[in-house]
């Protein structure tokens, strides 16, 4: 049987016994790197048969170079680092694991919605200060008959309407152009677009992929739609949100407050008007994680190569490069998001 070498490009987890799990019956031997810059994984990545990419860029400039890759397989849901037409056209597929966490972070979108609605960061820092009564500084609202906006219906965005259902909302909007609107109907909710969402939301959680259409998807222009004593949660990506205008419209009161968990640039950068502003509560993204989905998220990503080099499609395929298939004649299986 043929070995395989499946290279590691950024080192965040330091075991890997869900992957070696997955590789031991099929002479697939992991590589273990930690990248720091193009050069270096050009020469790193010579001879691998397959990737399992983190957060480090596979740009085109270094896809090009790849001289035995049939896979790249994504940690994770995005995969906006990876410059998927340029292995489309190198015959690789890449792959990514857009399941594993909808639980997690529908969980996260969830806790950062109430911790503002409720103000718990707010009293926390005040209280060990020695303050109290605070009420006044920042009035809370009830949650009961307000209108609930989510931007995006895929696992996260449905998990989230599962578990906000019980809070008697008086209705909950969706704008997603993919899903059909009988489907939102039948959930319990209404399909309108992102205008009519922002101004009448007076809750708006995010849970959109990060795309050039969807870069800055909230900006000033949206930002003045939506009402002043709204609440923006995001726990997608940070890149979907202009920072500078919601931090604009926080100072100016145009909205009430906002749970982030993504940033434009993480770690967040110390010099981020957000990390000033009372009304705002951060996490370090996170929403993705628990042990659970960490095991689950680590051992998919590692079936997506395994499939590959058995000569089958992926379980979870972003693209379907010719020359790839060509090689999986007969073979191919449709992946978890075609048969969605």
């Amino acid at each position: 049987m043929k070995d395989y070498r499946v290279v590691v490009t950024d080192d965040r987890y330091g075991s890997y016994k869900e992957e070696e799990e997955v590789f031991k019956d099929l002479n697939i031997h992991l590589d273990i790197r930690n990248f720091q810059s193009p050069l270096e994984a050009v020469e790193g990545l010579k001879g691998a048969d397959g990737i399992l990419c983190n957060l480090f860029p596979l740009t085109g400039e270094i896809i090009e170079t790849l001289d035995n890759c049939r896979v790249i397989s994504r940690y994770g849901v995005g995969y906006d680092n990876v410059a998927v037409e340029a292995a489309t056209n190198r015959g690789i597929w890449v792959a990514r694991v857009p399941d594993y966490a909808s639980e997690d972070t529908s969980d996260q979108a969830l806790a950062l919605f109430l911790g503002c609605v409720r103000k718990i960061s707010f009293k926390d820092r005040e209280i060990r200060r020695g303050r109290w009564n605070l009420h006044k500084e920042q009035p809370n609202h009830r949650i009961t008959g307000k209108t609930f906006g989510i931007v995006g219906y895929g696992g996260v965005g449905q998990a989230l309407h599962r578990k906000i259902r019980g809070l008697s909302l008086s209705e909950i909007l969706v704008c997603d152009p993919t899903e059909d609107p009988d489907f939102i109907q039948d959930q319990g909710a209404v399909k309108v677009d992102l205008e009519t969402l922002l101004s009448r939301s007076d809750y708006v959680s995010l849970h959109v992929p990060l795309r050039p259409d969807t870069r800055h998807l909230l900006g000033r222009a949206q930002f003045r739609m939506m009402k002043n004593r709204a609440i923006l949660i995001n726990t997608a990506r940070g890149g979907v949100v202009d920072e500078a205008a919601l931090a604009e419209a926080l100072r100016e009161g145009e909205i009430a407050g906002a749970g982030l968990d993504v940033f434009e640039h993480e770690p967040i950068n110390p010099d981020n008007p957000l990390l000033h502003l009372d009304r705002v509560i951060l996490s370090d993204h996170a929403g993705w994680y628990s042990e659970e989905s960490l095991r689950e998220l680590k051992t998919k990503a590692a079936l997506n190569i395994a499939e590959v080099l058995q000569g089958r499609a992926p379980l979870y395929s972003v693209n379907q490069p010719p020359l790839a298939i060509s090689r999986t004649a007969g073979k191919e299986k449709t992946s978890e998001m075609d048969r969605k």
